[in-house]
């Protein structure tokens, strides 16, 4: 695999809090009874073949993928969790609005940013790799290997057992290559927090997404 198709691929297995996280609208049920490296063998094929199908997700119709982002993605992760994470200390001190704008405009910086990659999806497979540790684990770290041409991507999801309502594994990190995507946005938030506070971080979220919608970024 040439270096620019690489990165190419590499942006989009981590896009969309890991696309690869989509899955069709399978009840909790059946959700909260599988292992999770089950669950990621699952939804992988679901999502490969989803996008493989969906011109708008593919030519990156922003629109459309916050729609499947929202209603395929996100009762699989725990954003509150990843976006926590991700801001450090300062989550703690944030009122409810400051938290709710945090994730919003997190998700949609995600979205942006890796919406042009989902073009570079056609023949990709996943391999999901025998799981470490008990199945009676409340985290684990389910890894895989996106297969396409060229030498295979790993990709690694941290997951954790909710119970209750709506009980079942949940992404809350993932890593490409050895970039685990919090640790990647945790200095950039961090910058952000220490020259003004948590509204400072909100500004820059929002304007970052507010060029990237006026410039069509993909």
């Amino acid at each position: 695999m040439k270096i620019a198709d690489r990165r190419s691929f590499v942006r989009f297995t981590a896009g969309a809090l890991g696309a690869l996280a989509m899955a069709g609208a399978a009840p909790w049920a059946q959700a909260a009874d599988e292992a999770p490296n089950a669950m990621m063998t699952r939804v992988s094929n679901e999502v490969l073949e989803l996008i493989k199908g969906d011109a708008a997700l593919q030519g990156g119709d922003i629109n459309r993928i916050m729609s499947v982002v929202d209603s395929k993605v996100m009762p699989y992760v725990n954003f509150t969790r990843m976006t926590a994470s991700a801001t450090g200390p300062a989550w703690r001190k944030a009122t409810p609005e400051q938290r709710q704008r945090l994730q919003s405009e997190f998700k949609t910086l995600l979205v942006h940013t890796y919406a042009g990659a989902l073009r570079q999806v056609k023949n990709q497979s996943v391999e999901v790799l025998p799981l470490r540790g008990a199945p009676t684990d409340k985290e684990v770290v389910v890894r895989t290997l996106i297969r396409g041409q060229g030498d295979p991507v790993q990709v690694d999801y941290r997951m954790e057992k909710t119970p209750g309502q709506g009980a079942g594994w949940k992404i809350y990190d993932l890593n490409v290559v050895g970039v685990w995507l919090v640790d990647n946005y945790r200095p950039q938030f961090a910058q952000q927090i220490n020259a003004g506070g948590v509204d400072a971080l909100i500004r820059s979220l929002s304007e970052r997404n507010q060029s990237n919608a006026a410039s069509g970024k993909t």
